[in-house]
């Protein structure tokens, strides 16, 4: 065979298809941006950086991503776009360029509890199918082995309807893994009855320990008593079984109270509806603290936490069952996996072990497929939804990360940022947007939004390399090269929390004195036992106030007014002011309005296409009726104080006609955490990462408590934010509270009285404390990582 010989010897003109090198954005105006227009480079690595909620997400998450999945959602038929998210076209006037979109963003986890990191992956998948091939005794098909299944029988007639009717009998039968127990969730819940009534007295002598349930009027109460399954006048321990039973597990059922039609249910039911199901963040500190007391979640004796059935776990491969392969840490059931020869499964075999190693060489490898996914941080999840695309062929397609270093120690960031380039390396675009200088100056090309937050942002302050941002006079340049100093002089305890014997997940019998009245830094490398010490080993007591990364729950209902509980005494000091009721002054109340229900817009399905939401003609997006708006304090309505900023709203009650201590305080605290550019009524889903966590720190400062636990405050905080964060830590300690950080910014180490290092490595190379004491011995001694990494960060 020979190959035609090209006949002009000239370098051809370059083809139309090469010119397409880079993503045009013209005229974008999601959320906070304004009308930004932008080239971005294909097949480089662009991060994209400024202070929280400048509008970063907005450019790359909600306009390029979001109109890339869009697009690609269009060209499946409109039979399958219905079983589809519906997605509305971003406020923008072009974009060229696209290409196919992967997000993977640091949206938490889904948090329920037969969710685990193999369910999440493919892994749980593959293993499945790996034990029933292999499995000895086979027990079934891989559903056999899934504690998400349950097992079903069934038989009886069926009519089918096609030509002459005919009825036959059939039979059906499904085996599942599920324990029947626990119902795959590996732990049981237990309500502590002692916690919800006082059994010496009856029902009219108040026995109800339940916060804000009061005998005399109260409603739910009143069912109770009224309701004829009990005798309101007896004590509850001399209840008969049917009474007992009644009372604390009825079918709900209508009843008659003072001539109302209510309904009655058992007890148990009412309170896991009226409190279980809600997030426990957002109730108020003496309902959180009641519902600590009231449930307890204890391992399942049956399947004592496997999840699985008891034909699961007997049907094994060399002597490891299903559920012992789930409970190893990842690195060693790679290795385990590794060691199986067996060709008839071969390809099986090649597709796990790959997936496996991808854990491995994400720096994941100390986690377990039966760790529960809602237990994941937001650095864990996200680089668990990286590993599915380490291994994919694909070229020219656009990634896009979210602040993928949260979470990662420095030591760690090193290896995130080989992961980085070398998808980029594989001819893909890499969209970053990133905080960590460690990330930004591997960046190809860096574009920097600001110059503020919310309205104050949405601007391209600065675009090009990493050289001409330092360069630059932009925050981020002015920044970029910050290093906190070591403290010269450190406090002194005024006690200590006392830790022994702490053996939670990974611990090693710890044995540790954490000091009171200082700040508190915990770090090491992700998977070092952190989150153990501080979260499972300190004890919970009145006077511990922990923030941890959980996301805040709220609908586009719940804003920062509701969330922080701002909006009550607003309400009431409108409604005191008129001479009117406090729910008039509630968007979801008796003052919304009713064309649109208080939402502000009307929304109109629109089956498999984008749904529209328009503003409500009636109250023009205000969401109040016309005569609530009537109503003033200190010259303004209700819209428009929810309209105002933050720090808007603090000057406005902080004196004169409206002068509102209660609402004053909250915001004050709104603006010590650094969110003083929010808007009141800003919907808590459009919020940013970093922002919901400060939103959850500003609520919990106004708790009574000694000791505040912090989870990685820094997440989602640029270079200029840190600073402040420093300074509100500082206050928090002068003002008597003892302040525990876990965090693995060198900047918080630095600014530390107390450095507890946990280590040397992850998983079962972990659970050991490695280091106790100043950040000054830290970096003179350079004795672990940390030590390493902090010293070479203040340039010692």
């Amino acid at each position: 065979m020979t190959r035609a010989k090209r006949a002009d010897t000239q370098s051809p003109a370059p083809h139309a298809g090469d010119s397409h090198d880079v993503i045009r954005v013209h005229g974008a105006r999601v959320n906070n941006l304004k009308d930004v227009s932008i080239e971005i480079p294909k097949r480089r690595l662009t991060v994209f950086t400024g202070v929280s909620g400048s509008g970063k997400s907005s450019l790359v998450f909600g306009t390029i991503a979001a109109e890339s999945q869009r697009l690609i959602n269009e060209t499946y038929s409109a039979f399958v776009q219905g079983f589809m998210p519906t997605l509305a076209r971003p406020e923008v006037d072009v974009l060229e360029g696209l290409t196919t979109a992967i997000s993977v963003d640091q949206q938490r986890m889904g948090s329920d509890p037969r969710s685990t990191v193999g369910t999440a992956t493919d892994a749980n998948a593959m293993l499945r199918i790996l034990f029933s091939r292999l499995g000895k005794p086979h027990i079934g098909p891989p559903s056999a082995y899934s504690f998400n299944t349950a097992s079903v029988r069934a038989s009886g007639a069926i009519t089918v309807e096609r030509g002459d009717k005919k009825t036959v009998k059939a039979t059906f039968s499904r085996t599942g893994g599920m324990c029947t127990r626990c119902e795959g969730r590996g732990s049981v819940s237990d309500i502590d009855l002692t916690q919800l009534y006082d059994d010496t007295k009856s029902l009219a002598e108040g026995a109800f320990t339940i916060p804000g349930w009061k005998s005399d009027s109260q409603w739910t109460v009143q069912v109770y008593a009224q309701s004829g399954f009990v005798d309101p006048d007896k004590p509850i321990r001399k209840y008969t079984k049917k009474e007992l039973r009644d009372f604390l597990y009825g079918e709900p059922v209508k009843v008659k109270v003072n001539g109302v039609n209510l309904t009655y249910e058992g007890l148990i039911p009412k309170i896991q509806k009226s409190f279980l199901s809600k997030d426990k963040e957002a109730m108020q500190p003496h309902i959180r603290a009641f519902v600590e007391r009231a449930v307890t979640f204890t391992t399942c004796p049956e399947c004592d936490g496997t999840r699985l059935s008891e034909g699961a776990r007997s049907s094994k491969i060399k002597r490891i069952s299903i559920a012992d392969a789930c409970a190893m840490e990842i690195r060693d059931l790679a290795r385990w996996v590794a060691g199986l020869d067996e060709p008839s499964v071969g390809p099986l075999l090649d597709a796990l072990r790959q997936t496996l190693d991808s854990f491995v060489g994400i720096g994941l490898g100390y986690l377990s497929l039966d760790r529960p996914a809602g237990t994941l941080s937001g650095g864990e999840a996200q680089r668990v939804k990286m590993i599915r695309h380490l291994g994919s062929a694909l070229t020219d397609v656009t990634y896009v990360f979210d602040e993928p270093t949260i979470g990662l120690h420095p030591h760690d960031i090193e290896r995130m940022n080989g992961l980085l380039l070398r998808l980029r390396d594989k001819g893909n675009t890499v969209l970053v947007v990133e905080h960590k200088p460690e990330t930004i100056v591997i960046a190809d090309h860096v574009v920097d939004l600001g110059p503020g937050a919310g309205s104050g942002g949405g601007t391209v302050c600065f675009e090009g390399t990493v050289e001409g941002l330092r360069a630059g006079d932009t925050i981020t340049g002015r920044h970029f090269d910050d290093r906190a100093a070591v403290k010269e002089t450190v406090r002194k305890a005024t006690g200590a929390l006392e830790i022994r014997g702490a053996t939670a997940n990974n611990l090693r019998k710890v044995d540790v004195d954490v000091p009171l009245g200082v700040l508190v830094v915990v770090t090491g490398v992700a998977g070092s036992g952190k989150s153990s010490l501080v979260h499972g080993s300190i004890p919970a007591g009145e006077g511990v106030i922990s923030v941890d990364q959980s996301p805040i729950r709220g609908s586009r209902r719940s804003n920062p007014a509701t969330y922080t509980g701002l909006l009550d005494p607003i309400r009431k000091a409108f409604a005191k002011e008129n001479g009117v009721k406090p729910a008039l002054f509630s968007a979801n109340s008796e003052g919304a309005c009713p064309t649109c229900n208080g939402a502000g817009v009307i929304y109109t399905d629109l089956a498999m296409m984008a749904g529209i939401a328009t503003p409500c003609e009636d109250c023009e997006g205000k969401r109040y009726q016309p005569s609530v708006l009537e109503y003033r304090l200190g010259g303004r309505d209700i819209s428009e104080v929810l309209a105002m900023s933050v720090a808007e709203a603090e000057e406005f009650f902080g004196g004169g006609e409206a002068r509102l201590p209660a609402a004053h305080r909250i915001l004050e605290r709104l603006a010590d955490v650094g969110l003083g550019y929010l808007s009141l009524g800003q919907p808590l889903t459009t919020l940013s990462g970093g922002e919901r966590q400060r939103l959850k720190l500003a609520t919990h400062m106004g708790d009574k408590g000694g000791v505040y636990v912090l989870d990685e405050p820094t997440t989602g905080l640029h270079l200029a934010d840190v600073e402040q964060l420093l300074g509100l830590l500082d206050r928090l300690v002068d003002s008597g509270k003892s302040v525990i950080v876990v965090e693995h910014h060198q900047a918080v180490m630095a600014h530390a009285d107390w450095i507890i290092d946990l280590g040397p490595g992850a998983g079962h190379d972990g659970g050991k404390v490695v280091f106790e004491g100043t950040p000054a011995d830290l970096v003179a001694g350079r004795s672990t990582l940390t030590g390493e990494h902090l010293a070479s960060y203040v340039g010692a």
